[in-house]
Parts: C-alpha cells; structure tokens; sequence
C-alpha cells in the first residue's frame, strides 16, 4: 500500500514525538517532564502535540506492534492448533522485522514502566483490558467462548508472563527481549515446570 507524503509526515512527526518524549523521560524522569517540554524538543507547538496524542501517558502506551502481533497471530495456521504456541511465532514474526531504532524505543518503553510508579499503576489499570483482548483472540483459535473460565486463565497466564519479561528485560539491559520473551512464552506452554532451563 502506498502512503501518501502528507501521511508520511504525519508518520514522522509522531515519531519524532515519541522519540523526544522518551529521551527526556528517561533522562530528566516522567513526572518532570511536561509536555511543553516534549513539543519543543520536538520542534511542534504543544497544540500540534494534542494532534498526535491525548495526553503525555498515550505517548509511552501507544505503539504500532499490538495489532502488527494480532494480525500475525490471526494469520498462523489452524494446523498450529496451541494458541501459546501461535502467539510465540507472532511476536517473532514481527519483532525479527522491526529495525535497531525501532528495538531502542521498546526497551525505552520496558524500561519507563520499570521506573515510574504512575505508568505502572496506569498498566495495571489497563489490565482487564488487555486480558480480554487476549481472551478474544484465544477464544478464536480454539473455538470456544470468550468467556470460558479456561480462555480466561490462559489470557492471566499469558499477560502474567509477558509483564514478568518486562521486569526482568528492564533489570538486565543487555538481555535478548525476543528471546527473553519467546522462552518465558515456551515455560509456560510447558507448564510452568521450575526447573526449566532459562534461554534468554
């Protein structure tokens, strides 16, 4: 699909927001960080910045990779009957394609919710959310109700490990994210045993 300039700078500006809003997070702290200062190390006015985003929150929590890993997921085949196992080749299939500026930014992000208490709680919060986006896409595959007691522990489960990740890949800057996730998602297809061999 071809994208048209105007999109693409809107692309780029959205970027160039994150970006900045990311450095200076970490570099100064969250909570010191307003959004003036955002906009002006961005080079927008702080209204141009409400085009992009609702608030200085929405710049850490929103990304593009959620539905790229839905639509990947979505995309595995029935023959690929374990939905953990499903989930695993999604997130590789999009984290092996993304770039080097692109990983900076989602360590960035991993390691925002590690330090600042707000966005934390703020993720917690958003927690019932995400297990039902989950639970929807589980239900799906394994031709059961969104609402099945099963469909919803597996999506607790799979939140629970994914935000474990987070922590752990926050503590251990030099850690393998992709596969650091790929083998606490393989842990707990297999059962959670806890002499598993970690191959992050």
């Amino acid at each position: 699909m071809n994208v048209g300039l105007r999109e693409r700078k809107k692309m780029r500006t959205r970027a160039a927001i994150q970006k900045e809003a990311f450095r200076l997070f970490l570099d100064h702290g969250y909570d010191e960080t307003t959004i003036e200062d955002i906009a002006e190390a961005a080079d927008i006015s702080p209204s141009t910045f409400f085009n992009y985003y609702p608030s200085k929150e929405a710049v850490v929590f929103e990304d593009e990779y959620d539905p790229m890993i839905i639509a990947a997921f979505d995309a595995q085949p029935d023959a690929t009957t374990k939905p953990i196992h499903a989930l695993r080749l999604a997130i590789r299939h999009v984290f092996e394609r993304i770039g080097p500026e692109q990983m900076k930014l989602v360590r960035q992000r991993t390691e925002l919710f590690a330090k600042t208490p707000e966005l934390r709680s703020a993720m917690l919060s958003q927690f019932a959310e995400l297990a039902d986006q989950i639970a929807d896409l589980l239900a799906e595959r394994a031709g059961k109700n969104k609402d099945d007691f099963a469909v919803h522990n597996l999506a607790g489960a799979l939140l629970g490990v994914m935000m474990s990740v987070m922590i752990m890949i926050s503590e251990n800057p030099k850690a393998d994210l992709l596969r650091t996730m790929d083998s606490a998602l393989e842990h707990l297809e297999e059962g959670l045993p806890l002499d598993w061999p970690f191959r992050g």
